[in-house]
């Protein structure tokens, strides 16, 4: 499950370092209002999602393969029960891609219809109403523990840190853009960290999760665990302990 083999210095620390400047970028600047209405004036809503989303990916693919050819400094020992971890998590990670991607969040980014958003009936936004930034911050974090080297947790926790800071920054624009009262009123039921607002009892679920949401979880689990090998070059199975 490990990303990258000893590594030599052919990308060395310099390539690493532009990549990550390049992804944070990526994500920021297009992302600023002036940006974003002069972009999406310009190739429509959903060309503007969809050139974002390519350039993303594209990004962190570099970013992904610079690590790779980083120099290997282990920083732990690595064990066969490590690559568990990812393969835990992953499940999760995909639920909440699948339950947070175009449903109503009028709280972070990844939302759709947000004029449907009920505050008492909150839904994946009830259980954290950041579900992309935390499935971005728990794929990290359960890497960043099976690639124990120093390129790859710089590199994977600099995405968790990316994530969780994330969370605060939309929370604090949001709260300006809206209204502190209509922010509040909006956020009643939710809670940033996950689980939170269940473990406050500020939300309980009303309904069973929608199967055409599990099953579209289902879908990119698979695509992302059998596609794992032929894109990154390792096999995501863990090794026997």
């Amino acid at each position: 499950m490990r990303l990258g083999a000893e590594g030599g210095m052919m990308g060395g620390w310099g390539e690493l370092a532009l990549a990550f400047g390049v992804f944070l970028a990526s994500h920021g600047v297009p992302v600023q209002p002036p940006v974003k209405r002069r972009l999406t004036a310009m190739l429509g809503r959903g060309g503007y999602l969809a050139a974002y989303s390519a350039l993303s990916v594209a990004v962190l693919a570099w970013l992904i393969v610079a690590a790779g050819r980083a120099p290997h400094v282990p920083l732990l020992p690595w064990a066969a029960w490590q690559a568990w971890v990812p393969n835990l998590a992953m499940p999760v990670v995909c639920l909440l891609i699948a339950f947070g991607t175009a449903a109503p969040n009028p709280l972070s980014f990844g939302g759709a219809r947000n004029d449907r958003f009920d505050p008492a009936r909150p839904g994946i936004v009830g259980l954290t109403r950041h579900p992309l930034p935390w499935a971005l911050a728990l794929w990290s974090g359960a890497h960043a523990l099976a690639n124990p080297d120093l390129a790859h947790l710089l590199m994977f926790g600099g995405f968790a840190g990316f994530a969780v800071l994330g969370t605060r920054i939309i929370d604090r624009r949001n709260r300006r853009l809206l209204g502190e009262a209509e922010w509040q009123r909006l956020a009643a039921h939710t809670a940033n960290l996950p689980l939170a607002a269940l473990i406050a009892g500020r939300w309980r679920p009303r309904a069973w999760p929608a199967p055409a949401r599990v099953m579209i979880a289902l879908a990119l689990w698979a695509v992302l665990f059998l596609g794992h090998e032929a894109v990154i070059g390792v096999s995501p199975l863990p090794a026997p302990i």
